[in-house]
């Protein structure tokens, strides 16, 4: 992210950007772009008109507050869309990093967006001891702030996933039958 935050010129810019283009069929306002990508109103309101000057955003309708779109119209929207998707990845150790206070981590998978999976049930499974909802909570909003897009995950005790693994749950089959990645295996899988 490091490179491309210096074309970009910075790294507000690179996550209204993901924004927008993630969630293109989204009109999004003010405080809703600030809020998802992690930074300040002041620091959305600055790209958000850099990007109405560049001609790649749209100002929706005349109501208060105002809304805020890609223009579909853009001439290099496909360029720019294809070049962003192609670079926007998340490390393992990064996912890591965001989980490590979340508890005693049993098992971390990867699915959906993070492995190219077609319309997943989740992107995210943890499991483990004294989990701690909150921490997870922050470090998938962090995440979904460097992605630009919604992560759907889902956190199970222990004792809990082995009881939904035995009985065949379809949530987990949905996970394990596709493609995943384990970031962490300590149950044996």
């Amino acid at each position: 992210m490091e490179m491309l935050t210096k074309i970009f010129g910075s790294g507000a810019r690179l996550k209204t950007l993901r924004l927008f283009l993630f969630n293109q069929d989204s009109s999004l306002t003010l405080a809703e772009v600030a809020e998802r990508a992690k930074i300040t109103k002041d620091i959305a309101r600055h790209e958000i008109n850099e990007l109405l000057s560049a001609d790649l955003l749209r100002k929706k309708g005349t109501t208060t507050p105002s809304r805020y779109q890609v223009n579909a119209r853009f001439e290099h929207l496909a360029a720019l869309d294809t070049f962003i998707r192609d670079t926007t990845s998340v490390r393992p150790q990064n996912i890591m990093k965001a989980l490590r206070r979340a508890g005693a981590l049993k098992l971390v998978v990867l699915s959906g967006l993070f492995t190219s999976a077609v319309e997943p049930q989740i992107d995210l499974l943890i499991v483990g001891d004294h989990l701690d909802e909150r921490v997870i909570i922050a470090a998938v909003r962090s995440l979904e702030a460097e992605l630009g897009r919604e992560i759907r995950y889902a956190s199970f005790a222990t004792a809990d996933f082995r009881y939904r693994r035995g009985v065949y749950d379809r949530l987990l089959r949905d996970v394990f039958d596709y493609p995943h990645r384990l970031l962490i295996d300590k149950i044996g899988l």
